[in-house]
């Protein structure tokens, strides 16, 4: 089951483990607080758009009844681990996942209640390019650029689906534009800080489809109560079930 480099994580939520390579690249908090924002409708069909190992659809199986979640990942070693990951867990019928780029995907056209996405954050070559190329497609939009993952959400989504993603404020404007550019509609968006008194460094955005024109600000979320400990939202959000 594992290869060279790679280890197999706990995740928290139920039994379900997830496999990865921390040379390569880790998911983060941002994965989880998106996976618990975009399973609060409990959608049936979902897609998860640059999944990587697959993290987002494992915890949406834990937090949602969906039928079936399709991840879309282009790197071919984050794609296999994503598929034995999914063996793994016995998610195999449940869950499966396609190598593809988000910018020519083509597939499940108008099929999906919800997409999610945790795109990479930074625009082009900015900020600091890694050298380990892995992480540097995961991080940069190298591949698919913030309008290739926001257009392929559009064309997946049925009328009024719903188009989660986990961002930086700083592409705030760039988000809302280009939203509103493919007819999804900013409804909800939800500021998360490391800790209170700390500047936000992610933001959760909700669009739907078709949707009308009104923007709802969600309270502040925090991720730490401290140097270490958990908020306590966030250690909700791992208890939290469908």
């Amino acid at each position: 089951m594992l290869r060279p480099g790679e280890r197999l994580d706990k995740t928290g939520f139920g039994d379900l483990c997830v496999i990865q390579k921390p040379e390569d690249f880790c998911y983060g908090v941002d994965a989880v607080i998106l996976a618990d924002f975009a399973a609060a409708k409990d959608p049936h069909h979902i897609v998860d758009l640059g999944t990587g190992t697959g993290i987002i659809p494992f915890i949406l199986s834990h937090k949602t009844n969906a039928e079936k979640i399709y991840g879309i990942e282009c790197q071919q070693a984050s794609w296999e681990r994503a598929v034995r990951g999914a063996e793994f867990n016995g998610l195999s019928q449940r869950v499966h996942f396609i190598q593809d780029n988000v910018a020519s995907f083509s597939e499940l056209k108008g099929w999906a209640d919800a997409v999610t996405s945790n795109p990479p954050y930074m625009a082009g070559k900015g900020g600091l390019i890694n050298e380990n190329q892995a992480k540097t497609i995961a991080r940069h939009e190298t591949i698919g650029s913030l309008e290739d993952f926001i257009h392929c959400a559009a064309e997946l989504l049925r009328d009024k689906g719903d188009f989660y993603m986990v961002h930086r404020p700083s592409r705030l404007v760039d988000i809302f534009a280009m939203s509103r550019t493919y007819h999804l509609e900013p409804k909800e968006m939800r500021l998360v800080a490391p800790r209170k008194g700390k500047p936000p460094n992610l933001v959760l955005i909700h669009s739907i489809k078709n949707g009308g024109t009104e923007l709802r600000l969600l309270p502040e979320l925090y991720v730490y109560q401290d140097e270490t400990a958990y908020s306590d939202e966030i250690q909700r959000i791992y208890e939290r079930i469908i």
